[in-house]
């Protein structure tokens, strides 16, 4: 039997925050006014969430760029190190209606927190399909938003996301989970995309700076996260349509004019390194996966690369082929010391691999949620970057943390690499 509304809105037990972080952030303004105590010592003393520090920061110079002037500024720990963990394919909201959709959550969430506070990361990125959509129900499903986030705005933790096909579909879109990310999660970098980027079903794309030290006047490290669309919509018949399933020619033309203006304010594109993310891999990793070699650049590779595994391979009798390959062109010829491309969208695989025509490195994430489909074997876990300011442009530092704590498959992607 369909459940109550009522019954649906709980999501397995769960309730929204009753106070809105704008409600929170003025009621530590004024007690950090009258008693003088720090807004994260507030928040310890009333056991909620830690929120970013928006209060500005010390700086003796100003990046005209920054795209966040009233947040903190990302940046380097003192012993010239900067971790970054990926949540890939979290699949929050299965099955609603009876037990088994609300214990994947429950389950996904352990492997979240567990991988916080194993890891440690200075920043997290949530790469696609953070929503079973197509499980979801209309007048709620923005509301696993609050869910999903909040073992990392109880850590204090800041991340951005990316979406997945999963993200789009009539009950949901990457829009409107942007919007509510923003809305209930403080620590959250996400961004939407400038009026006309993206396409339809695309407005996440957007980038993150990270400063050597705060009071840096230019990053040293760019986060990109792009939108490779896909998914399901309604058209003005309210019929269901798919969406196209690569990142929109608009996103090219945008991404050369970014860095044209970061090469401008910031000089030579060589003095900084660069990571991406997008949640369905380019086209050519179809070409990569049966002549990559195990040994040199291992990872479980279960998931065998076909129609629907990857960007532009999707009703290509209407939309034709290779529809990826401009954005592409512009991501690996204007963005200098890209170490890696980072994607999810296939759970069985986790590897790395180069472009011989490119040279570019492309990886998987690690499946870690609990929903989404898996087989026995796959497992749950993260992958994390451990960047080095001495070899920032160089090289980086990249491994697999499965929930019960291992560390697997950990190799240094640079010059060599795949090589």
């Amino acid at each position: 039997m369909r459940p109550s509304k009522g019954e649906r809105l709980e999501l397995g037990g769960y309730q929204p925050p009753p106070h809105s972080p704008r409600r929170q952030s003025t009621v530590v303004k004024v007690i950090v006014s009258i008693l003088g105590i720090s807004v994260l010592s507030y928040y310890h003393l009333v056991g909620n969430a830690a929120p970013a520090i928006f209060t500005g920061h010390q700086t003796t110079s100003v990046d005209t760029l920054n795209p966040y002037p009233n947040k903190r500024r990302l940046h380097f720990k003192d012993d010239g190190s900067f971790k970054l963990t990926v949540f890939s394919d979290l699949h929050f909201g299965e099955n609603p209606w009876d037990d088994w959709g609300p214990e994947q959550d429950r389950k996904s969430l352990i492997v979240m927190n567990d991988m916080l506070d194993l890891e440690q990361p200075d920043f997290v990125a949530i790469n696609g399909d953070l929503i079973t959509g197509e499980n979801t129900f209309k007048e709620n499903s923005t509301l696993i938003i609050d869910q999903l986030t909040s073992p990392l705005t109880q850590k204090n933790v800041p991340f951005a996301s990316t979406h997945g096909n999963h993200d789009n579909h009539p009950n949901i879109t990457h829009l409107q989970e942007i919007e509510r990310e923003q809305l209930v999660a403080p620590t959250s970098y996400t961004r939407r995309a400038p009026k006309g980027v993206g396409g339809p079903g695309g407005e996440g794309n957007y980038w993150v700076p990270v400063y050597a030290k705060d009071t840096d006047p230019a990053p040293c490290l760019i986060l990109w996260f792009f939108d490779s669309r896909s998914g399901w919509a309604l058209d003005s018949n309210n019929e269901i349509i798919s969406l196209p399933d690569w990142i929109d020619d608009s996103v090219a033309k945008w991404l050369v004019d970014e860095t044209a203006a970061m090469n401008k304010a910031w000089g030579p594109p060589e003095n900084r390194a660069a990571l991406a993310f997008v949640h369905v891999p380019f086209h050519v990793m179809e070409s990569l996966q049966p002549t990559r070699d195990p040994v040199k650049e291992p990872g479980l590779d279960e998931d065998k690369l076909e129609e629907g595994s990857t960007q532009s391979t999707v009703n290509t009798q209407r939309w034709g082929n290779d529809r990826d390959e401009p954005f592409w062109t512009a991501l690996t010829s204007n963005v200098r010391n890209l170490h890696a491309v980072v994607s999810g969208h296939d759970h069985g695989n986790e590897w790395c691999s180069r472009d011989p025509a490119t040279k570019q490195v492309l990886c998987f994430n690690k499946h870690t949620g609990y929903g989404g489909i898996s087989k026995p074997g796959w497992g749950h876990g993260v992958r994390t970057f451990d960047f080095k300011l001495s070899t920032l442009t160089t090289s980086v530092q990249t491994w697999v943390t499965m929930e019960n704590g291992t560390k697997i498959d950990e190799v240094t992607l640079d010059a060599l690499y795949g090589v």
